[in-house]
């Protein structure tokens, strides 16, 4: 398999991983955005203004929680440069064991679960960790990658780039990134829609796919110096 078609099939399993462990996040923990982790501030203000308002500090931990996932990664990356190792492969086992840690954790936090619930908090700040991994991945391994956790920036991109093409004025280069972008366009909102469907069949044992998935591109390995 050529770099490009590694790099292609890579964005399109990030980009439903990124999907699918944002809704089961959401769905299993009243709310929570694991991968757009901005969009629980709009989640903690409307909580906040109702008279019987749950609580927040789930959504409040996962700020500094995503910050030091970023952190570490970076750590991770620098880490490599000065080894002369690739950081594509570390961070994406970064991901895999926080992600493993996020389940290990949901089985003790178990089907009565509470916003303030220590093992039901444990597990979603795993899962924000893993998806801050992904996060940092894609801009610190894969620089020729397209974002593949928050979808506005790509779907404003694919709507700009398909008005150029349909009023004639897109050259190689509009078409080239309209097909790098909607593609994990696509994917996420297979992953959003699956992992909605599976929570409901499997509760947290529906995050076995992404880890699956994971592990697959572990083993692919999916180079930093592959281009799209």
């Amino acid at each position: 398999m050529t770099g490009a078609k590694k790099l292609l099939l890579a964005s399109l399993a990030l980009g439903f991983i990124g999907g699918y462990v944002d809704t089961v996040g959401f769905v299993a923990l009243f709310g929570l955005f694991t991968a757009h982790v901005t969009g629980n501030f709009v989640l903690i203000g409307a909580e906040l203004s109702r008279a019987s308002a749950n609580s927040v500090l789930l959504k409040l931990l996962v700020f500094p929680t995503f910050i030091a996932a970023v952190a570490l990664a970076r750590l991770v990356a620098l880490r490599c440069e000065r080894t002369k190792t690739v950081a594509s492969r570390p961070l994406l086992v970064m991901q895999t064991v926080l992600l493993l840690v996020a389940l290990v954790c949901s089985v003790p936090a178990g089907a009565a679960l509470a916003p303030d619930a220590p093992w039901a908090m444990a597990t979603g700040l795993f899962m924000t960790a893993a998806m801050g991994v992904q996060n940092a991945a894609g801009r610190l391994a894969w620089p020729a990658l397209t974002p593949t956790t928050v979808m506005t920036g790509n779907v404003t991109q694919v709507v700009i780039d398909s008005v150029d093409l349909l009023r004639g004025a897109a050259g190689p280069e509009v078409r080239d990134r309209l097909k790098r972008f909607i593609w994990p366009v696509v994917a996420f909102a297979i992953g959003a829609l699956s992992g909605a469907f599976a929570y409901a069949g499997w509760k947290f044992w529906s995050l076995l796919l992404p880890l699956v998935m994971l592990v697959g591109l572990v083993v692919m390995d999916v180079r930093s110096d592959h281009k799209a």
